[in-house]
C-alpha cells in the first residue's frame, strides 16, 4: 500500500541527503527520500576525492557515528594516502581518489536496500506547516506527504544558475536541472527577508574536464597510492593498492596561462559584475587567483583521472567561469596540454543558501520546529562537510520525530562539532570549508580516536550494531591495557641489561639511556612504538596491537601532558556551554551591554554562554554580565 505519511522526509540525494536518509531509516523511523534524479545520487560534481586535512577527520567521524561515507570511499577508492604526516599526530588525515560511479553506486544500493526507507524520484516544491511546525511537503507530481520532520539537503540545485563567461542559464551541477520551486514556496509562506527565514546566494566553481589521451603526462609528476593497506572506515577491511597503478599527476600553470587570463579578464563574470556572490576562499578560481595574487606567475594544478573506465580528467586548482574559447586557450598553456581536448567546460554556479545562524546546533531551524538543513544549503562546501551535517541532521530529525532529546556535539568532541558551532554562532557569507586551524582542541580530536569520541553516541541512537560495538570495545580494552602496561614496565627490567637495550637504541639511531626507565618515558622521547615494544614485549601474544592500535597508544602516551592541558581547557568551555540562555532572552533590555554585543546576540541568539563568547565582537566582560543577568532572571 502506498503511504503518504512518514516520520522524516529528506529532500535531496547528494552526500548530505544520503547520510540523513540512511541515519533516520536505520534508527527505525519511516523515512522518505525525494531526489529529482535518482541516477545522480551522491554525485561528485567537483574533484573525485574524499578526505584530506580536516575533511578526512570528518569522514572518520561519520564512520565512528555509524554513517556511510567512509564505506563508500573505501568501496570506490582508486588510491589512498596519508597527508600531513610530518606535521604531527593531531592533523594527519587520509585522502582517497575515488571512482565517482562506484561511489554513487555504493550509496544508491544502501538506500535501495535500507529498511524503513522509501526512495522516490520527485521534486519537493513546497514546505507545509502547521503553525510554526513542519507538517510535510508537496511535490511536483502533486503528492502531499505528511511528516513530523523535514531535512533540506538541496546542495547547489536550489535556484542554480551557471555562468560561463557572458553565457548564463538555470542549471544544477554538471548540466542537471535546477530546483528553484521549494525556495519559491518559502518566500510564498512569508519566510523571506521579512519573516523568520532569511535566504541568500552563494557561488562555487568547477574546472574543465579533459581527455587524458590528449595530455602528454610525461611532463607531469605522478603520485600513486600508499603501499600499506588503508581504509577510512573504523571497522573497514584495509585494502592494498597497486603502487604502480592509478596515479594523479602534478603540474602547474605557466606565465602563458596568466597572459591569457590578463588578455581576457574583462570577459570574466567576476570582473564584469555579472557575479556578485562570494565564492570559496580556500579554493578560488584561476581568474580569482590572478586578481588576488598578481605577482604569482605559476600555480600548482593536479590532473586527476576520474576512473580507469573513463578518459575524463579533472584538473584540480583550475576552476573557472571564463568563456569557453578562453578555457580552450588556457588549457593549451599547461605543460603537456598543447593538443588537449575539453570534454566538459568549467563553470561558476550560483545557488540559494539559508544563512546558518538561523539554526540551532542540532541543525534544526530556530523558528520552524522540525525543519532541518544540511550541506551546501547551510553555506558549506565539500562532500565531507555535507555528509557530516547530513548525518547529524538525520539523527536529530529522527529524534525530533518522536520528541526525544536531540544531540549537540561540542567543539572538543568532534570536528563536526566545530563545523556546526562555527556555522550557528558565526554564520558565513562565503562557502565554509573545514580546516584543522579552526579547531582549538586538535589533539583531542584525532583521526585515530574518533571511535572513542563518537561511537558511544552512534551506539546510543541505534546506528552502531552489536558486532561493531563489540569490536570497538575489544579494541579499546587492548589499547588501555597496553598503555597501563607500558606505564608500569621498566626498560630494561634490571640495570645489568642496560647495555643490551642501549645497543638496540643506538642501532635505531636513538639516544641511549643512563638507567632503567618506564617504557612510556621512551615514547615521550619520540621513540616509535615499533622500537619500544620489542624492548618489553607483552607476555601474552594475543595482546600484540595492530598498527592503528599501536599508533593510538603511542600518541596518547607521548602527548599525555598536552592532552591533559587541552582537556582542562575543554572542560572550562564545557562548563560555559552548560549554562543555557533562554530562547526569548531580551538582550536589548540589558543597558550594560555594548550596542555591538546586544545587536549580535539578538541576531545570533546563542544557545549558551559558551556559544555567546564565540561570537565575534562579544567580549568576555559582556558574557560575564550576561551570566549575572541569566542567574537573576532564573531567581
Amino acid at each position: 500500500m502506498f503511504s503518504k505519511s512518514y516520520e522524516v522526509i529528506v529532500i535531496g540525494g547528494g552526500h548530505a541527503g544520503c547520510e540523513a536518509a540512511l541515519a533516520s531509516a536505520r534508527m527505525g523511523r519511516r523515512t522518505l527520500m525525494l531526489n529529482h534524479n535518482i541516477d545522480n545520487t551522491a554525485m561528485m560534481p567537483c574533484n573525485p576525492s574524499i578526505g584530506g586535512p580536516a575533511k578526512g577527520h570528518l569522514v572518520r567521524e561519520v564512520s565512528a557515528l555509524g554513517g556511510e561515507q567512509a564505506r563508500a570511499a573505501d568501496a570506490s577508492a582508486l588510491m589512498i594516502r596519508w597527508l600531513n604526516t610530518s606535521k604531527g599526530a593531531a592533523v594527519r588525515a587520509l585522502r582517497a581518489q575515488c571512482d565517482p560511479k562506484a561511489y554513487s553506486a555504493h550509496y544508491l544500493w544502501q538506500l535501495q536496500t535500507a529498511e524503513n526507507l522509501d526512495l522516490h524520484q520527485d521534486e519537493a516544491v513546497a514546505l507545509l506547516l502547521r503553525g510554526t511546525s513542519v507538517a510535510g511537503v508537496e511535490t511536483r507530481h502533486g503528492v502531499i506527504y505528511e511528516a513530523r520532520a523535514v531535512v533540506l539537503c538541496s546542495g547547489v540545485y536550489g535556484g542554480g544558475v551557471v555562468h560561463i563567461g557572458d553565457v548564463e542559464f538555470p542549471s544544477g551541477p554538471m548540466g542537471q536541472s535546477p530546483t528553484p520551486r521549494f525556495f519559491d514556496s518559502l518566500r510564498s509562506l512569508g519566510l523571506g527577508a521579512a519573516g523568520p527565514l532569511r535566504i541568500g546566494r552563494m557561488r562555487t566553481d568547477t574546472t574543465p574536464r579533459l581527455n587524458i589521451d590528449t595530455i602528454d603526462l610525461s611532463l607531469a609528476r605522478p603520485q600513486r597510492s600508499e603501499e600499506a593497506p588503508l581504509a577510512f572506515d573504523v571497522w573497514g577491511v584495509k585494502r592494498r593498492f597497486d603502487a604502480n597503478g592509478y596515479a594523479c599527476w602534478f603540474s602547474h600553470t605557466t606565465p602563458e596561462t596568466h597572459e591569457v587570463i590578463a588578455a581576457n579578464i574583462h570577459r570574466s563574470p567576476l570582473y564584469t559584475g555579472k557575479i556578485s556572490t562570494l565564492g570559496p576562499r580556500y579554493c578560488p578560481s584561476i581568474e580569482d587567483k590572478f586578481l588576488k595574487f598578481p605577482d604569482r606567475q605559476t600555480h600548482p594544478i593536479v590532473f586527476e583521472p576520474i576512473s580507469p573506465r573513463s578518459k575524463e580528467v579533472y584538473v584540480q586548482n583550475f576552476s573557472t567561469g571564463l568563456p569557453y574559447d578562453v578555457q580552450v586557450a588556457l588549457v593549451r598553456t599547461l605543460p603537456g596540454c598543447r593538443d588537449a581536448k575539453i570534454i566538459k567546460p568549467g563553470y561558476a554556479i550560483e545557488y540559494f543558501y539559508i544563512p546558518p545562524e538561523q539554526m540551532a546546533p542540532t541543525l534544526e531551524n530556530k523558528e520552524l520546529a522540525g525543519f532541518f538543513c544540511a550541506g551546501q544549503v547551510n553555506g558549506t562546501s565539500g562532500y565531507e562537510e555535507a555528509a557530516a551535517q547530513g548525518l547529524l541532521a538525520g539523527i536529530n530529525a529522527a529524534l525530533a520525530a518522536r520528541d526525544e532529546e536531540q544531540i549537540v556535539l561540542s567543539r572538543s568532541e568532534a570536528y563536526l562539532g566545530v563545523l556546526v558551532d562555527d556555522l550557528t554562532t558565526k554564520s558565513t557569507n562565503e562557502p565554509y570549508r573545514m580546516l584543522t586551524s579552526r579547531c582549538e582542541h586538535r589533539l583531542l580530536m584525532r583521526h585515530d580516536n574518533a571511535d572513542r569520541r563518537l561511537t558511544p553516541i552512534g551506539r546510543r541512537v541505534g546506528l552502531v550494531d552489536d558486532a561493531r560495538w563489540d569490536a570497538a570495545r575489544r579494541r579499546w580494552e587492548r589499547e588501555d591495557a597496553e598503555m597501563e602496561r607500558l606505564s608500569e614496565t621498566r626498560v630494561p627490567p634490571t640495570a645489568d641489561r642496560l647495555a643490551e637495550v642501549n645497543e638496540a637504541l643506538v642501532n635505531a639511531g636513538a639516544t641511549p639511556i643512563d638507567a632503567p626507565v618506564h617504557a612510556s618515558v621512551l615514547l615521550k622521547r619520540n621513540l616509535p612504538y615499533s622500537l619500544v615494544e620489542p624492548l618489553c614485549p607483552p607476555l601474552d601474544p594475543a595482546a600484540v596491537l595492530d598498527e592503528d592500535e599501536a599508533f593510538y597508544v603511542e600518541t596518547e602516551l607521548r602527548y599525555s601532558g598536552y592532552i591533559a592541558r587541552q582537556e582542562k581547557a575543554a572542560a572550562r568551555m564545557a562548563n560555559m556551554d552548560r549554562v543555557l540562555i533562554p530562547a526569548d532572552f531580551d538582550y536589548r533590555a540589558m543597558s550594560s551591554l555594548s550596542a555591538e554585543s546586544a545587536q549580535k546576540l539578538a541576531h545570533f541568539r546563542p544557545r549558551s554562554l559558551g556559544a555567546a563568547l564565540r561570537i565575534s565582537g562579544v567580549t568576555p566582560a559582556d558574557v560575564e554580565l550576561l551570566s549575572v543577568a541569566i542567574r537573576a532572571a532564573r531567581r
